[in-house]
């Protein structure tokens, strides 16, 4: 399955960069340098290399939490494109947003696994979420919705460095992705709602 190779390219990629820091440099999103016509890779290898263990373990945990059953519904080629689509939409889209900033760093998965869990959504909106400082389960849609609203308001007024803008990002993405290859899914989604 195209989920367990993902997670050991992350593993892989993440554990060379933790034990190198030149290759993990190498490696970073660095929007100026985009904005200056180089270092377009970075958009694509960003997303497998974290900045440490514990960023590492939370992204695996939600990969492996929805992707696997995310991947039995949509297909091995759909979820590959998926994962992708996002992965590089984030990317891009940070790129974008922080091209004029010469210190501005960003790297790790999250924005292609938000793509993955929020297709997850629309496929399995009957399920419950949890988020980490709230402990109680959480319909997926209203998850959803609340995760977009605290993404975007921590993106305005955070100084941690989390990259929000990506999970914004890869997450709407994700959204969007299943709005054009599956729109049923969408009105499953809607039926769900409504009924």
């Amino acid at each position: 399955m195209a989920t367990l190779t993902i997670v050991v390219l992350i593993v892989v990629a993440s554990v060379a960069g933790f034990s190198s820091p030149r290759w993990l440099d190498r490696a970073v999103l660095k929007p100026y340098l985009i904005a200056q016509g180089s270092g377009y890779d970075r958009v694509f290898t960003s997303g497998f290399v974290h900045a440490g263990v514990g960023h590492l373990l939370f992204n695996l945990i939600t990969l492996y939490s929805f992707g696997f059953a995310l991947e039995r519904v949509i297909g091995t080629t759909s979820f590959v494109a998926l994962y992708l689509c996002a992965l590089v939409t984030s990317g891009v889209g940070t790129a974008i947003k922080h091209r004029e900033d010469p210190n501005y760093r960003s790297l790790g998965a999250s924005g292609a696994i938000l793509g993955v869990l929020f297709a997850s959504i629309v496929y399995f909106p009957h399920s419950r979420l949890m988020m980490m400082f709230i402990p109680i389960p959480i319909p997926a849609p209203l998850f959803a919705v609340g995760y977009l609203a605290l993404s975007y308001y921590w993106s305005r007024t955070s100084k941690d460095y989390i990259n929000h803008d990506a999970h914004i990002f890869g997450a709407l993405t994700g959204l969007a992705y299943v709005a054009v290859t599956d729109w049923r899914a969408v009105e499953g989604l809607i039926r769900y709602l409504t009924g």
